[in-house]
């Protein structure tokens, strides 16, 4: 947890910065800010296509190790590239890295964690990754505003990613047990079939994560808000923290579909109330600051709830030799998800001027995804779920 917590605080360190960073340094709009920091999601999202073949198939960490390594090393690239270009390629040699270690991490963790207490586990293991992403920009946007600068905050993510290496590495697993029979190679070894209703569900949920994660800042500036507006991120840390303390026992419990159906229905509206902001500030500034701080606290809480929940949902519909190609497919749909919210954001804020319309859209889409999950997912789950060891 704690190694996994370092490697990505050390990447969320420098999320919100990025478009500042590239606005300043390159002198690019907001359409081509979404496009660049977007190649990261777009590579990791087709390696993730491969990592769940690579991770079923060869020793799982020696593969974390070496894409690890590699995701580290990326920051100072960063700190160096000299052109829009050579950004782009850094971005995207970082996406493949993350996209394989990320996988590899989270099917370790399934690989040494009991299965009564899956969910519990899978809940913890969640928070570390979930308080990197909360806290990270938290403290980048922190330190781009002392002596250290935004290349300063490239040097404190190759730090901590190397920290979390290091650390990482002292992780004991069991060894892989060799294959008897191969199966032929199929589309089902790299996407678990059986999980694509929910993978669309979680989809839809990510693209306003995406607009929040690497635009909120903005936001809260172009809406003239009376608050700090990294206190989102700190507000979000706190609803995360509060909601994992029970979410993992609820799924333990059998309450998977419930847990994600209450979880998605905060989301709604904690996206609801963030592209309101704008337009309640021009009333009253405190309602919309008010707004802005409890849209926080939801968010947090309705995605703390939502992380395990859905982990545990696509091992729950994978056999024990899958449990790879599983969290490949769960993370898959994230990243898409994810990929198309930053986009998304970028290309609204053009073309109407300010981020709330975005996250009305956001709000919109979740929607979509809880009705879509309670008629489909729901008892597409109940029907193929394995009890897996």
């Amino acid at each position: 947890m704690f190694g996994h917590f370092m490697l990505n605080f050390g990447f969320w360190l420098q999320m919100p910065i990025m478009p500042y960073y590239l606005e300043q340094e390159f002198t690019t709009n907001k359409a081509t800010i979404g496009f660049v920091i977007s190649c990261y999601t777009i590579s990791a999202l087709c390696m993730r296509a491969f990592s769940g073949f690579l991770l079923d198939t060869f020793s799982r960490k020696p593969l974390f190790l070496i894409a690890f390594t590699v995701f580290a090393s990326v920051f100072s690239g960063y700190y160096f590239a000299a052109s829009l270009t050579v950004f782009c390629i850094f971005r995207a040699i970082h996406g493949l890295s993350f996209g394989l270690g990320a996988v590899s991490s989270n099917t370790i963790v399934i690989d040494i964690m009991p299965s009564s207490r899956r969910g519990e586990g899978i809940g913890y293991y969640g928070l570390a990754n979930n308080l990197a992403m909360a806290l990270g920009p938290l403290t980048g946007l922190y330190f781009s505003g002392t002596s250290l600068s935004y290349r300063g905050v490239f040097v404190c993510g190759f730090v901590c990613a190397m920290l979390g290496i290091i650390i990482s590495s002292f992780v004991k697993t069991k060894p892989k047990p060799k294959i008897q029979n191969r199966q032929p190679l199929s589309f089902d070894r790299f996407l678990l079939l059986k999980g694509i209703p929910a993978g669309i569900a979680l989809l839809l949920l990510s693209i306003p994560y995406g607009i929040t994660t690497n635009y909120v800042v903005k936001y809260a500036e172009e809406s003239g808000l009376q608050c700090n507006s990294q206190i989102f991120f700190i507000l979000m840390a706190v609803g995360m923290a509060f909601s994992r303390v029970f979410s993992g026992r609820l799924v333990d419990k059998g309450y998977v579909t419930q847990a994600i159906f209450s979880g998605m229905i905060l989301v709604i509206g904690c996206y609801l109330m963030l592209g309101s902001c704008n337009a309640a500030n021009n009333i009253n500034p405190i309602f919309g600051t008010t707004l802005f701080v409890t849209s926080a606290i939801l968010k947090g809480i309705g995605f703390g709830i939502l992380f395990p929940a859905y982990n545990y949902l696509f091992v729950a519909l994978a056999p024990n030799n899958r449990r790879g190609t599983a969290t490949s497919t769960y993370l898959t749909s994230w990243d898409v998800g994810l990929g198309i919210g930053i986009c998304l954001g970028g290309i609204i804020a053009q073309k109407t001027g300010s981020y709330a319309p975005a996250y009305i859209c956001g709000a919109f889409t979740c929607l979509v995804s809880a009705i879509y999950f309670k008629l489909r997912v729901s008892p597409h789950f109940v029907k193929n779920r394995l009890d897996n060891k």
